[in-house]
């Protein structure tokens, strides 16, 4: 496995080494020991997570101000597009966002740290999309910050108007938004 360059030094993409032929393929998604080697972070996940969505749908940008939740995130079917914001007011990315491409083709995977918003859109038919978190789930503290946000100027590479949930919908700017010390 190796870790490829993103914008934000504390966001990584991992690229893992596939090992293929006319029966298939195989490759390790998944490795404490090396993602702690490449990262130097440590880390135990507690939740994994598995959603299916249609082309077009949005996701995001979520997050929880408390228990906040580093995700492991990866696609085994389809297609997205994957956006990480920095939400730490003490960061030098402070505000910025990483997005990349992941896909069953690709297998790449991307490390979204505790102190980031996230989200998806789905740019094939349909995308099966798998996550790890190293928090629970806490729908009290779970936050949404508007997809669509002039500030943060996100370039989703999609066409037309995504398939949002309503409180996707009803997402508060970033001006607006609960934000990280």
């Amino acid at each position: 496995m190796k870790v490829l360059p993103t914008k934000i030094p504390d966001v990584y993409l991992f690229e893992p080494t596939v090992f293929g032929d006319d029966r298939g393929f195989f490759y390790e998604s998944f490795s404490k020991q090396a993602f702690e080697k490449l990262t130097g972070i440590e880390t135990d996940f507690v939740q994994d997570n598995h959603s299916k969505s249609a082309k077009g749908v949005l996701r995001g940008l979520h997050y929880q101000i408390k228990q906040s939740q580093g995700k492991l995130v990866r696609v085994c079917s389809g297609e997205v597009l994957d956006v990480a914001v920095d939400l730490r007011k003490s960061s030098p990315t402070f505000g910025q966002w990483e997005g990349v491409l992941l896909s069953a083709e690709n297998k790449r995977q991307l490390w979204v740290p505790e102190g980031f918003a996230h989200g998806f859109v789905v740019m094939s038919d349909t995308a099966e999309f798998l996550y790890k978190t190293t928090n629970y789930y806490a729908p009290e503290f779970e936050r949404c910050i508007s997809w669509n946000d002039g500030s943060l100027a996100i370039d989703w590479q999609y066409d037309g108007n995504p398939l949002v949930s309503d409180k996707d919908a009803n997402g508060v700017t970033f001006i607006e938004a609960d934000l990280f010390e």
